[in-house]
């Protein structure tokens, strides 16, 4: 067992090493970025994703919800 989780250990880590991001040959950053920001589009992309994750959220929380709501019910059948 050991071995096993000492193989993997050296797996992720070489992987990760392999992975790692690399710099751009010409140092300067992203030209997309920087129109991105200029034009302030930036904002409209921040704004969707924050939407999406609200979005996400608020689903989550309504299905913990119900689900909380349904395990209530199957106990409180279990207990008549």
């Amino acid at each position: 067992m050991r071995k096993i989780s000492f193989l993997s250990l050296i797996m992720f880590v070489l992987c990760s090493v392999l992975v790692t991001a690399q710099t751009p040959a010409s140092s300067q950053p992203l030209e997309m970025a920087d129109k991105m920001r200029s034009n302030g589009m930036i904002y409209v992309v921040v704004g969707c994703l924050v939407i999406i994750l609200v979005g996400l959220l608020v689903y989550l929380i309504t299905i913990d919800r119900k689900v909380t709501r349904v395990e209530k019910e199957i106990e409180e059948n279990k207990n008549k």
